[in-house]
């Protein structure tokens, strides 16, 4: 057994997969089935808190997840101690590295229910190792971008921090949480590791316990002050918001930072009514002189509390969320599921399909093609699943079926139809360049204030984007279902 410190220093991730995986693929391998090619898709059924949309994070870790599969001898060493699996089967997965084709949206793509994210096009034992590990990522950091992006909408404006690392549910999950904030809207993160990994801005100021250990509360900022001139923003709440806290933060501005050429940056409130609190400060701080400090607020914050603070008149200039942003925590769970679509059959590719008594579980078959379809000013009027060898061109006109309300079509003229998924691997190799996470923040903000429609942004009852289906995917879906009837 590897002692703590091996496995951390050691940790091979090719190994975070669900037994089943293992275990099906053995069967597969026994069978002889390895080099059969299939179809995979990996998709989601609801946007979280009712929203409109998703974003879409995580794809920059799939990437090194894929490109660093393999199996050391100590896992295969491990594998063998469960007596599960032949030996012939272990020498193979010693020897393994993937083969297959992997297609995905661009990360940070606004996406909605039951499309394509991604689609796997490999030798079946090749997609089905890889399943556990795709989900994860794309389950975590797009609820995460997901829920930021509704928390940066609440701020109106103002700058939102990530300050969630302490209450994230492990080390990765506050690392690659930090990351997917930034991707959803966050200005920056208190998380320094995410800062170093992925040259993101980091923030901070003190803790109370900084307060706490000097003689008196004065000396305690004078001293913060000092040390950190430029970038003073103090803690006002530990003892008497109103009372101590903002009139020592004005004596530093006055008696420490003045004399030295320096502005107060700010103040932060983390507790009690900081609306009210707020509002006085701000007319403490500007009788006092100090009209360009902000006050930055905290404390169990998401983008429900802070629309009620803006509503209330609030003047909070920052917010710094923690526990609510990093864990998602009124809707904790994405949903994004592995489905398989198609099988290869004599050099076809057939399509298969799950039923299911639930009408919302029943997967769109096959290897598809997505479309965004975008209307004369630009903006993005609906989703279009086709066949794979259906090809939307730009300009041309189309005639689509609403699978919610399958007696609707829908006829799209002179559109502009922009094909979704690009390649991402092929026969195992990297084919694409992959865009900085400060790129990716910059597209998701692109979409949304040029091609989404605000009403699909509302938080209450949003406005459904539309997936459609060409004429042809979707009568190839129903006969498919017609010949599953008994």
């Amino acid at each position: 057994m590897m002692s703590g410190k091996k496995q951390w220093e050691e940790r091979n991730l090719s190994m975070v997969m669900d037994l089943y995986e293992m275990t099906m693929s053995n069967g597969y391998f026994k069978e002889g089935n390895i080099e059969d090619c299939v179809v995979f898709d990996v998709f989601y059924r609801r946007n979280p808190d009712e929203g409109g949309f998703a974003i879409f994070a995580g794809l920059e870790q799939i990437v090194e997840y894929i490109e660093n599969f393999h199996f050391s001898d100590e896992d295969v060493k491990y594998l063998r101690s469960k007596n599960l699996y032949s030996d012939e089967f272990l020498e193979y997965l010693w020897q393994f590295k993937f083969k297959g084709d992997i297609y995905a949206l661009p990360e940070g793509t606004i996406m909605y229910p039951d499309e394509p994210i991604i689609t796997v096009v490999a030798p079946l034992i090749d997609a089905q190792l890889i399943e556990t590990a795709i989900l994860l990522e794309v389950n975590h950091q797009s609820l995460i971008a997901t829920k930021t992006r509704r928390i940066v909408k609440a701020a109106e404006g103002r700058s939102v921090a990530d300050f969630g690392a302490r209450r994230a549910h492990n080390m990765d999950a506050a690392v690659y949480g930090a990351r997917a904030a930034l991707i959803g809207g966050a200005s920056s993160t208190a998380t320094v590791l995410a800062g170093q990994m992925f040259d993101m801005p980091i923030s901070g100021t003190m803790a109370h316990s900084w307060v706490m250990f000097f003689d008196d509360e004065f000396t305690a900022f004078k001293k913060f002050a000092e040390v950190y001139p430029d970038n003073s923003i103090l803690l006002v709440d530990t003892y008497d918001v109103l009372g101590s806290g903002v009139p020592n933060a004005i004596r530093t501005a006055k008696e420490v930072l003045e004399p030295m050429g320096k502005r107060l940056k700010g103040i932060r409130l983390d507790s009690g009514d900081l609306a009210y609190l707020s509002k006085k400060a701000r007319k403490m701080l500007d009788d006092a002189g100090l009209n360009d400090a902000i006050i930055v607020a905290s404390n169990s914050l998401d983008e429900f509390t802070i629309h009620s603070l803006i509503t209330q008149g609030a003047m909070i200039d920052s917010f710094g969320v923690g526990e609510r942003l990093i864990t998602s925590k009124s809707e904790p769970v994405f949903g994004a599921v592995y489905k398989l679509a198609a099988v290869e059959k004599n050099g076809r590719m057939i399509p298969k399909i799950k039923v299911s008594e639930n009408v919302e579980k029943i997967t769109n078959p096959g290897r598809k093609n997505l479309y965004r379809v975008y209307d004369e000013e630009g903006k993005a009027v609906a989703d279009v699943i086709a066949c794979d060898d259906e090809h939307l061109e730009n300009g041309s006109s189309a005639d689509c079926i609403d699978p919610q309300k399958p007696w609707k079509t829908r006829h799209f003229e002179n559109c502009v139809f922009k094909p979704l998924q690009k390649q991402i691997f092929k026969d195992g190799k990297l084919v694409s360049d992959m865009p900085s996470v400060t790129e990716i923040a910059a597209f998701v903000k692109k979409q949304l204030s040029e091609e989404i429609w605000e009403e699909e942004q509302r938080f209450e009852y949003p406005h459904r984007h539309y997936l459609d289906m060409t004429k042809k995917y979707y009568a190839m879906k129903n006969e498919l279902l017609e010949s599953l009837k008994v």
